[in-house]
């Protein structure tokens, strides 16, 4: 993860004197972990490479009328490289301090899920889980932080990065947000060398045509950087042309159409901390599910051990959302090399996508060709086109 290092972003003074040593320290650290590939015992902190494993907690409330979601996982050593292990069977309810309780939908796969409810966004809420295990942990008491609309979202191609930059803008009139974090969803729409125009039947051996377009697909990405932004040292509450992503144009995103949903949140004062250490923390490892190289916990804490660390930080937060599309057709068309000719044999049998049939010199045949040229869903997306796209 990677926090965007602005100006303006501040961090109160008591906290940069906290963790300035911490800083320091892991930075020398890693300074000697560099130089010294021999005749020392490397130094593994007890955070890195302990064998157990602990709660990761993400989400928040989305008291605006959408759908809320937690995500249950574990930690993993830094040298792990196995998959992240996703828990479900979990009990998650959000509390009000009123007594009003609401509870999640175990989806599966560590996720949980609250359909929108009509929150009294005056009021304060914690969050519960009960592990399958009967391990319990709760949140702190947070307040709803209020989330001023995304006033624009723009775009420019920065020519020395050969890639096109989407900055947010927006602002607070009445300067009470002060601290904001952004995520966003892109999607866009990418097209195959080839088309193929016939599929093999099998059962009973012959080829037919092909009834889906398999040369045309969406894909749709999850931001993975932090993206945090403060005003708290600017006499107005007001974000300018801050840079919320990158797109090389090289990957050939931009070329069929893109599109970027971004979603903005008012955080309070201790979460934009916790996310501003974790950025720090996460920037050499990817993401809060990856292992974490320094301890940075949040707000939930186990009821039966005080001592039991807790990765993850429950907010309450107003979600702002704006989409905006990129038809630039920036890029270049796909290309590859050109096709086999296959006799009926081998294209029944083979592995190779098939385009169509050519009658001609220097002979015919079916051509034939890889996945990566001819069939879109192998590179992760799907044929089905999203309902916005259109918009």
């Amino acid at each position: 993860m990677i926090v965007n290092k602005l100006n303006f972003i501040g961090k109160p003074d008591h906290t940069l004197r906290k963790s300035k040593g911490k800083w320091a320290a892991f930075g020398i650290l890693l300074g000697i972990g560099l130089v010294v590939n021999s005749c020392i015992e490397p130094f593994s902190p007890p955070e890195v490479s302990n064998p157990d494993t602990y709660l990761v907690v993400d989400g928040f409330l989305n008291v605006n009328g959408d759908t809320s979601t937690i995500l249950l996982s574990h930690t993993q050593a830094t040298n792990d490289n196995k998959t992240v292990e996703k828990e479900s069977g979990a009990s998650i309810t959000v509390d009000a301090e009123n007594g009003e309780s609401y509870a999640f939908r175990d989806m599966g796969n560590g996720s949980y899920k609250l359909p929108p409810a009509a929150f009294d966004q005056n009021k304060k809420y914690r969050l519960r889980i009960k592990r399958l295990s009967g391990s319990e942990y709760e949140s702190d008491y947070v307040i709803v932080s209020k989330t001023p609309p995304i006033d624009s979202i723009t775009y420019r191609v920065d020519e020395g990065r050969n890639a096109m930059m989407i900055y947010v803008n927006t602002h607070d009139a009445t300067n009470a947000t002060r601290f904001y974090k952004w995520n966003f969803e892109e999607t866009y729409e990418y097209r195959m060398a080839y088309y193929s125009s016939l599929t093999r039947d099998i059962p009973n051996r012959t080829i037919v045509p092909r009834n889906e377009n398999i040369n045309v697909c969406w894909r749709t990405l999850q931001s993975k950087d932090i993206k945090l932004g403060s005003t708290i040292k600017l006499s107005q509450d007001i974000i300018r042309d801050l840079p919320i992503n990158i797109v090389d144009i090289g990957t050939n995103k931009l070329y069929f159409g893109y599109t970027i949903l971004l979603k903005q949140y008012g955080l309070s004062r201790e979460a934009f901390e916790y996310w501003t250490d974790l950025a720090k923390t996460t920037q050499g490892t990817g993401s809060l599910f990856d292992p974490q190289p320094s301890q940075v916990t949040g707000n939930i804490h186990s009821k039966s051990d005080a001592k039991e660390l807790v990765f993850g930080y429950f907010s309450a937060a107003q979600e702002q959302k704006k989409r905006i599309f990129i038809r630039e057709r920036l890029g270049a068309y796909p290309r590859c090399s050109a096709p086999d000719t296959l006799t009926f044999k081998d294209a029944l049998e083979g592995a190779a996508v098939l385009l169509y049939y050519y009658d001609g010199l220097p002979k015919s045949g079916y051509l034939g060709t890889s996945e990566s040229c001819a069939d879109c869903r192998s590179q992760g997306g799907t044929t089905k086109k999203p309902a916005f796209w259109d918009q």
